[in-house]
């Protein structure tokens, strides 16, 4: 067998360790820390995020058992009450940062999108996350519900979130938006009806940047003028107006689309006087990919059900979910492998603790990592 370390191992030698040590320096998180470093604690939550584990139990005594294969990651005996503890008093900041970093390292192997044009090209949403109000006070949204939200700037180049804000559920998506958007020029934002808003279409404007957005129907505005005479592919009209607004009242683009598939029909407002109308609709219709970020996460990540119930818990274990992503999505990328990112989550998952190069895992299925597996503690046993 070759002298491989654990995919773990080869997961954790992904995040460089000179940057996490500035970080948790920056906050003197290991000061006074003798046994669960903030290394260990990371080690153990990606653990959890990798193998699925649900509880404080499950990852210690999962750790516990696969104590002689893991013993090169140098993890002390990680007890419950000591995780758990780290969870609720170390700051979540810690891992935000790491987030950060981690998409910089993703940013340089991801592909381009798939338009012709070499705008950047982004979705901006957000996804409620449901909790339970009585083990989380700290998240109340209604009488009897909590709840906290995720919003996202989702890049269209290699399908990966670049930028996560997290807040109380009675935020408005649009606010987060205004607030927190850092336009680069020539970019192009894509949007659903929740962000029409006067000011963020100016903000990007003003920023030299693009947005394409639902329309909502209460929106007042005149037709100035036809954009395109020639109309196909779905496109019933493209027209110039004015909204009626003081604040912005500069010419836009009105475009009513027709999806044959769907039969649904959209009127989309947009800034970008250039592109082809059909080009247009499409960007819409790409923002979809954002709805099926949200899905996956929720369905294959630890990001419903959680190992604290402190808001600084809960931050935490999401904030290294979502750093969980970016690896698989480097790994994908870096690798040119061409299955989905769930499958490779699946062989991951399986193959975790197992002495397997990273570019070995990539070429097998799951059913022969069970053979391995097999065939590995059949060795170690005898």
């Amino acid at each position: 067998m070759a002298n491989y370390s654990t995919v773990l191992n080869q997961l954790l030698h992904l995040i460089p360790r000179y940057n996490f040590e500035r970080i948790v320096n920056s906050f003197e998180a290991d000061k006074y820390v003798k046994t669960l470093k903030c290394w260990n604690q990371f080690t153990s939550l990606l653990y959890a995020q990798a193998s699925g584990k649900a509880t404080l139990r499950e990852i210690t005594q999962g750790l516990e058992i696969n104590n002689t294969k893991l013993y090169h990651l140098g993890l002390p005996t990680v007890k419950r009450s000591t995780l758990a503890e780290a969870n609720q008093n170390r700051s979540y900041e810690i891992y935000e940062k790491l987030f950060y970093k981690t998409v910089e390292l993703c940013k340089s192997v991801t592909p381009k999108h798939d338009f012709k044009f070499k705008n950047p090209l982004y979705t901006f949403d957000a996804s409620t996350i449901d909790l339970c109000l009585s083990a989380f006070p700290w998240a109340r949204f209604r009488t009897a519900k909590g709840a906290f939200k995720l919003h996202c700037l989702y890049s269209n180049s290699g399908n990966i979130p670049e930028f996560i804000r997290m807040t109380d559920a009675k935020v408005a998506d649009v606010t987060v938006a205004k607030k927190e958007l850092r336009v680069i020029p020539d970019s192009i934002y894509c949007f659903d009806k929740a962000y029409s808003c006067f000011e963020l279409w100016k903000n990007i404007d003003l920023q030299k940047g693009y947005f394409v957005s639902k329309l909502k129907r209460n929106i007042k505005y005149k037709i100035t003028g036809q954009h395109t005479e020639t109309l196909k592919k779905g496109i019933l009209s493209d027209e110039i107006i004015r909204v009626e607004n003081k604040k912005y009242s500069k010419p836009l683009r009105m475009i009513r689309h027709f999806d044959i598939e769907t039969g649904e029909l959209t009127v989309l407002i947009t800034n970008n006087l250039r592109l082809a109308p059909a080009t247009i609709a499409k960007i819409y219709k790409t923002r979809w990919q954002i709805e099926i970020f949200f899905r996956w996460i929720k369905q294959n990540l630890k990001i419903k059900s959680f190992l604290g119930t402190s808001k600084n818990a809960v931050m935490t274990q999401v904030w290294v979910a979502m750093i969980y992503y970016l690896l698989l999505a480097y790994i994908k990328y870096q690798s040119k492998y061409g299955k989905s990112l769930y499958y490779l989550h699946r062989i991951v998952k399986e193959a975790l603790t197992a002495r397997l190069s990273l570019m070995d895992l990539l070429r097998v299925t799951p059913s022969k990592i069970q053979d391995f597996k097999i065939k590995e503690f059949q060795h170690s046993f005898w």
